[in-house]
């Protein structure tokens, strides 16, 4: 039994980590001995990489970023779940919300940037709009689906039982709607970082996209591909972390949809 646990987990961790070391690899040896100067060896970066992106600039650089992600991504969480809820759940709010929800989703958030400085300024609160202006629809949509997509026989069982109002809405509605609300917020982390480096290269004097740009223009380039690859990592680091939380909280979906499959 251990013996196959151990087996699985090492068959997973290898799925997970197999094409990211091929790739590295392959970059590697692609660029071994390079003098070009745009295109520098792996193992330049790599020494930059420790040099820039360890003490200080964790503090400075990275963190911030971290917590206006955070602050963003959890932000447009809470709008799109809520927003969602009652676009979902109501035909009047729907069609009055539709026209105005279609017209705000077509526009692409990098063109709002210049917009929310006019009225947000130039500082954190700026960034963190913007991020939200962009992992809001995601979720948003995805959960008004759920919610439109509640089982009618499970409703009219609720029904049937009096249960309404918050027990109905926790009980049923979000629980039939969080794969979809879940499938959003996973949409929307990426969105989030993509975001988050997009608004602190507009009036920003800290950050990751902050400081990347600056080494881009100082011609610090090893500098400047440490700083892509460190995002590139977070990326990866941030999809681990939630798939882990996405297990532990879906834990009861992923049983039926085995259940499900077996049948």
């Amino acid at each position: 039994m251990i013996r196959t646990t151990v087996l699985t987990m090492a068959r997973r961790v290898s799925l997970v980590l197999g094409l990211p070391a091929v790739l590295f690899a392959v970059w590697w040896f692609a660029t071994a001995g390079s003098t070009d100067f745009y295109v520098p060896p792996l193992s330049t970066i790599l020494q930059k990489f420790g040099e820039v992106w360890t003490g200080e600039r964790l503090l400075s650089d990275v963190l911030p970023s971290l917590l206006r992600l955070t602050a963003g991504y959890l932000l447009a969480v809470v709008i799109g779940v809520g927003l969602g809820l009652v676009v979902g759940m109501s035909r009047v709010a729907r069609d009055v919300l539709e026209p105005v929800l279609e017209l705000f989703r077509a526009i692409p958030p990098p063109v709002l940037v210049p917009v929310i400085m006019l009225f947000a300024g130039i500082g954190d609160t700026m960034k963190v709009l913007v991020i939200v202006s962009g992992c809001m629809w995601p979720v948003l949509l995805n959960t008004v689906e759920g919610v439109r997509a509640v089982d009618e026989v499970l409703s009219d069982t609720c029904r049937s039982y009096g249960i309404t109002g918050t027990s109905r809405l926790r009980h049923l509605v979000l629980r039939s709607a969080s794969p979809q609300i879940v499938t959003g917020m996973r949409q929307a982390l990426s969105i989030g970082i993509i975001l988050m480096v997009i608004s602190e290269m507009f009036a920003a004097s800290n950050g990751l996209g902050f400081t990347i740009v600056q080494f881009q223009r100082s011609f610090a380039i090893p500098e400047m591909w440490s700083g892509v690859l460190l995002l590139g990592l977070l990326g990866f680091l941030l999809s681990l972390l939630f798939r882990f939380a996405e297990n532990r909280v879906m834990a009861w979906y992923q049983g039926l949809r085995r259940a499900q499959r077996n049948t």
